[in-house]
């Protein structure tokens, strides 16, 4: 398996996981196969000519589209087995692949831990959360023709929060067990900086097409200052052009979906973050207009 850490902006970054065909093969449990014929079943939904099968599938991809980024990245990590805590044993370290100029490699560490510990304990309350409500949906398979849904939706979630949280405890495990190995990419370093020479911050939050000339090299007289990850600001660091060449380029076409389901969910976060700001200031405004007219 293979690690990856790509910035989606200047305080995010989506973690993913590679999974080998050995470690596939290795993991062929029931649980695997009964996800397996589900996302089967779904596919066949979509295509489906019955109606209610087709809405169904229609709702419940806009579900997992709002679905944190952040859980599937974790999701990607497969659980820790028996065998890859043996390899562990045995010193086989994972490689994790990101920008350098955007993380620094002695930080890696440092933002691995924090991306697999930070969201635990939602997941744990969520999961168990989920399993409780299992039982109140059950009366609902009475109803003819269609399945019970929100029974399923439940399921499925208490499946995807365990997931996510298997994948930290793995994640743990290796930094616990020091079988981490950092691998800076400067093929990486190349596609983050394309388009940066552009000074316009609108331009780099929107732009949606390439350069005309390529991927532009930095040039020290009209450069912004590399952007790194904690900065004060946020910015957004991918664009949907980049995107596809990042998942191109590190051969791992999965990470396009990915990295653009992160992208639109930070894109939103920060709209709806600036509207927030927005009506703030008008309120301190319309507040400080009020308490002078008093005075």
């Amino acid at each position: 398996m293979r690690l990856f850490l790509l910035p989606i902006s200047t305080k995010r970054v989506l973690i993913y996981c590679e999974k080998s065909s050995k470690f596939a093969t290795d993991r062929n449990t029931l649980l695997d196969k009964a996800t397996a014929k589900a996302a089967q079943i779904w596919v066949q939904w979509e295509k489906s000519n019955k109606k209610w099968q087709q809405n169904i599938t229609a709702y419940g991809n806009r579900a997992f589209q709002r679905i944190p980024f952040e859980e599937w990245g974790l999701k990607s990590i497969p659980p820790l087995s028996s065998q890859r805590r043996a390899g562990g044993m045995a010193g086989e370290k994972v490689e994790v692949t990101f920008p350098p100029t955007l993380i620094k490699p002695e930080s890696t560490q440092t933002l691995l831990r924090k991306l697999g510990t930070e969201r635990q304990s939602l997941h744990r309350k969520r999961m168990w959360w989920s399993i409780a409500g299992m039982p109140i949906t059950i009366p609902l398979v009475l109803v003819p023709i269609i399945p019970n849904i929100p029974f399923f939706y439940l399921c499925f979630r208490a499946w995807s929060h365990w997931r996510a949280l298997s994948g930290s405890y793995h994640l743990e495990f290796l930094l616990d067990n020091n079988l981490i190995k950092p691998l800076p990419s400067l093929m990486l370093d190349e596609l983050y900086s394309a388009g940066m020479s552009h000074k316009s911050e609108q331009w780099q939050r929107t732009h949606t097409d390439p350069p005309a000339a390529g991927l532009p090299k930095q040039n020290s007289d009209s450069c912004e200052e590399p952007q790194r990850l904690g900065q004060q600001k946020e910015l957004v660091l991918v664009q949907p052009w980049k995107i596809r060449l990042i998942a191109q380029s590190l051969e791992v076409p999965e990470l396009h979906p990915e990295l653009e389901r992160a992208l639109r969910q930070v894109e939103k976060s920060l709209e709806a973050g600036a509207v927030s700001n927005d009506d703030r200031r008008k309120s301190d405004a319309t507040t400080t207009k009020d308490k002078e007219k008093r005075e």
